[in-house]
């Protein structure tokens, strides 16, 4: 399909002191098959080296259509991913992390979700990069995500690593999202019950891939499951107690226990080779 008969699409990157992994996550959304017609990295207060990173690739890219914003008033994935969605023109606004390394096939295969008119908004699986055995966790991810999907009847969750949404679904739910989401909240989950209540269709697709990093298992259990219960928190600010939509909640802590051990033992085995 050529690449003119797709819709246009952004990529939102929200930044925060990831001068480790930002280099990465730019270059691999500017070394996609189709281009993304905008990447918007939103730097939200920066103090190490993300800030002058970014300059560097722009330097190193001057073609590329990369935009690098600041976002000072607040601290918060929040107010920058908004930032960022209020500055993208094109007619989808794809979102990922900053530590995200999309697949290069992402943007033709989410361009390519789009052309389903009846899809307001998609979310992917994703493959985690810093963990041993990554074919058969991607294999994991991918599956549970589907089961979560066909379980979870009603108020279909987006995933704030590998997302996409119409500009015009954004626009529709801008001024009702809640701005304190980071305080209690998943904002991406937040995002996502208030397109399901304007009467958006979001769908999983299974051929956005992106990789993303397993560092959150590096979180003690005690600060992993109040993470978690963040799930809880934002479907009852919502007034939704319905049992399905706390089985992604399930899920996260049932791994735990697997993925940290997974961690644990790359480390071990990194500080062998040293």
């Amino acid at each position: 399909m050529e690449a003119s008969a797709l819709p246009s699409l952004a990529i939102v990157i929200p930044a925060y002191n990831e001068e480790d992994t930002i280099r990465a996550c730019v270059l691999a959304a500017l070394g996609q098959t189709i281009p993304a017609d905008e990447i918007i990295v939103v730097d939200n207060k920066s103090t190490d080296a993300t800030s002058s990173i970014l300059a560097k690739l722009q330097s190193d890219f001057p073609d590329a259509p990369l935009r690098v914003l600041r976002q000072d008033k607040a601290q918060g994935i929040s107010p920058t991913r908004n930032m960022g969605f209020d500055a993208v023109t094109a007619d989808i606004i794809g979102r990922i992390d900053s530590d995200s390394v999309l697949e290069p096939n992402w943007v033709e295969e989410t361009k390519k979700v789009f052309l389903d008119t009846s899809v307001d908004a998609a979310t992917g699986p994703v493959i985690y990069y810093d963990l041993p055995l990554r074919r058969y966790m991607a294999k994991a991810d991918d599956n549970a995500r589907r089961a979560i999907s066909k379980l979870v009847k009603k108020y279909q969750f987006l995933f704030g690593t590998n997302m996409a949404l119409r500009r015009s679904a954004w626009e529709t739910v801008r001024h009702d999202i809640c701005l304190d989401a980071d305080l209690h909240m998943f904002e991406d989950i937040d995002l996502s019950v208030h397109l399901f209540d304007e009467g958006f269709r979001i769908v999983y697709a299974p051929t956005m891939v992106t990789g993303m990093s397993a560092r959150r298992m590096d979180d003690s259990p005690k600060d992993f499951l109040a993470y978690v219960k963040r799930f809880d928190t934002t479907y009852t600010h919502h007034g939704l107690r319905t049992r399905a939509l706390r089985i992604p909640q399930w899920a996260y802590l049932s791994v735990y226990p697997l993925v940290k051990s997974l961690r644990w033992g790359m480390k071990i085995r990194e500080n062998i080779n040293l």
